[in-house]
C-alpha cells in the first residue's frame, strides 16, 4: 500500500508541474503591450506622461548640447576685437554664434561707453534671461517624477477594489484566477508609475546639475568680461 501510495503522490506532483509549466509558457506568450493593458484605464495617462517625460529630456539635452561654447576662447576673441576698436565685429561675432555666453557678452558690448554700472546691470539682465531658458520646461518633469508614482499607487488602490469586489460578488468562493485581474492592475499599474517617476527624477537631478554648472560657467565668464573692461590699456612707449 505505501508503495502504490508513493506512486500516486508522484503521479500528483507530475501534474502539478506540468500544469505550472503551461501556465508559466502561456504567461511567457503574452506579448508586453497585452502585459500593459491588463493595468487598466490608469495607465493611459501613465504613458502619457512618459511620453512627455522622453520629450522634455530629449528637448533639455539637445538645448545643453548646442548651448556649449568655449569660453576661453571667446573671451580671448572678444578681448582682441575691442582692444583693435572693431565693436560691431564684436557684436557681429557673439550674433554669428548666438548662444547664452554670446547673447550676454553682446548685451555688454553693446553698452560700451557707457558706466560700468550699466554694463554690469545689462549683463545680469541677459544672464537671467538665459536661466530662465535653460530652466524651461524642467518643472514638468519635476512633476512627472512625483505624480507618476501617485497614479500608479491610485491602480493599486483601484485593483484591489476591483478584487474586493470580485470576491463580494461571487459571496467568497472564488480562485486565484478569479481575482488575477484586479492583482494585474494593481501591480502592473504600481510597477509602472514607479519606472516612470524614477526616470523622471532621476534626469531631472541630472539635468539640473548641467544647468548649476552652465550657469556657474556664464556667472564666471561675465565677471571676467568685466574684468576685462576696467583692465587699463598698455601704455604705448614714447620715443626720447
Amino acid at each position: 500500500m505505501k508503495i502504490i501510495y508513493l506512486f500516486f503522490l508522484q503521479s500528483a506532483v507530475a501534474e502539478n508541474d506540468s500544469l505550472l509549466m503551461e501556465m508559466l509558457q502561456a504567461e511567457s506568450s503574452m506579448s508586453f503591450m497585452e502585459i500593459l493593458t491588463q493595468g487598466g484605464i490608469l495607465m493611459i495617462p501613465l504613458f502619457v506622461l512618459s511620453i512627455l517625460a522622453i520629450y522634455v529630456i530629449a528637448e533639455r539635452w539637445r538645448t545643453f548640447e548646442n548651448s556649449r561654447m568655449d569660453i576661453n576662447n571667446t573671451l580671448n576673441t572678444i578681448e582682441t576685437l575691442l582692444k583693435s576698436g572693431s565693436q560691431q565685429r564684436a557684436i557681429q561675432y557673439c550674433e554669428e554664434y548666438n548662444k547664452p555666453l554670446a547673447r550676454i557678452l553682446k548685451a555688454g558690448i553693446r553698452r560700451l561707453g557707457r558706466p560700468i554700472a550699466d554694463i554690469e546691470s545689462s549683463i545680469q539682465k541677459a544672464g537671467k534671461k538665459e536661466i530662465f531658458h535653460l530652466e524651461k520646461r524642467m518643472n514638468w518633469l519635476a512633476t512627472i517624477a512625483g505624480v507618476a508614482p501617485l497614479i500608479g499607487f491610485t491602480g493599486t488602490v483601484t485593483g484591489m477594489i476591483r478584487a474586493f469586489m470580485d470576491i463580494q460578488s461571487l459571496q467568497g468562493n472564488v480562485n486565484p484566477s478569479v481575482l488575477a485581474g484586479g492583482i494585474w492592475e494593481a501591480l502592473i499599474t504600481t510597477a509602472t508609475g514607479l519606472i516612470v517617476g524614477i526616470i523622471a527624477y532621476g534626469f531631472y537631478n541630472y539635468l539640473l546639475g548641467k544647468i548649476n554648472r552652465m550657469v556657474f560657467e556664464l556667472e564666471n565668464a561675465s565677471a571676467d568680461f568685466i574684468d576685462l573692461l576696467q583692465t587699463p590699456a598698455p601704455k604705448k612707449k614714447t620715443e626720447v
